[in-house]
């Protein structure tokens, strides 16, 4: 045997046969990121292994351009064009890890970008309905999170203030845009036992992050997280 043929074949025994070296190095990657967010973080809840499995399994660099997957591993937010951005992913396990979806459970979020949070709450929620304002954004989400496989999520191009009326109540809602203030739409269409997570603050400055809890009685309570910054909230005009 050559020695070109003998490398080879010891390559071949190194890699599983069902995953080539890219997709091998691609998981390897996104372990080592879900262990960098999941961190214990002095401040902030623990992650939990149920949303540390969703983040292993969610391949974020479907979610990001071409120019931007050799980074979509690392732990920082990442542009996805039209102004937006792909989330932290310690932000993304954070605020998945306040929400405390279940398989029983309904969610709704507004802010749908790539579609990657809402890739990563469909598989800890039974549905997930999500709001993009900017159609272009909406369409490709919609298309992409298709094309994955994500039989469980809807994705509807408008306004988010509104809600999705129709398809509430809502066992947990999740606002991934900056608010000055939390919609009442939003809160109304909470169930009692609900949680809702929202940055909340300026436009363009720092924000905080806020869990909403709904009472039986349909009072809320809530409690300031941790600092954040988020693109703002925006409408239709």
């Amino acid at each position: 045997m050559t020695r070109s043929r003998f490398l080879l074949a010891l390559l071949a025994l190194m890699v599983p046969t069902d995953m080539p070296a890219n997709e091998a190095e691609l998981e390897a990657r996104r372990r080592a990121m879900v262990r960098e967010a999941t961190r214990d973080t002095p401040g902030t809840p623990r992650i939990g292994s149920d949303v540390r499995a969703a983040l292993a399994a969610v391949p974020r660099h479907l979610f990001v351009s071409e120019a931007a997957a050799p980074y979509a591993y690392e732990n920082r937010p990442l542009p996805i064009g039209h102004g937006q951005t792909i989330s932290q992913p310690f932000v993304v396990a954070l605020m998945t890890e306040l929400l405390r979806p279940a398989r029983d459970q309904r969610v709704l979020e507004i802010g749908t970008g790539s579609g990657y949070q809402a890739a990563v709450l469909a598989q800890l929620a039974r549905e997930v309905y999500t709001i993009e304002i900017v159609e272009p954004l909406g369409i490709e989400a919609r298309e992409r999170l298709a094309r994955l496989g994500y039989r469980n999520v809807q994705v509807r191009i408008g306004d988010g203030y509104e809600g999705w009326p129709e398809a509430a109540p809502f066992d947990g809602i999740m606002v991934t845009a900056g608010a000055e203030e939390v919609p009442r739409p939003l809160l109304e269409q909470l169930k009692p036992g609900g949680r809702m997570v929202i940055p909340v603050g300026p436009v363009h400055a720092v924000q905080e992050l806020v869990l909403i809890e709904k009472n039986a009685d349909g009072t809320t309570t809530r409690r300031n997280v941790v600092p954040v910054r988020f693109v703002p909230f925006t409408r239709k005009r």
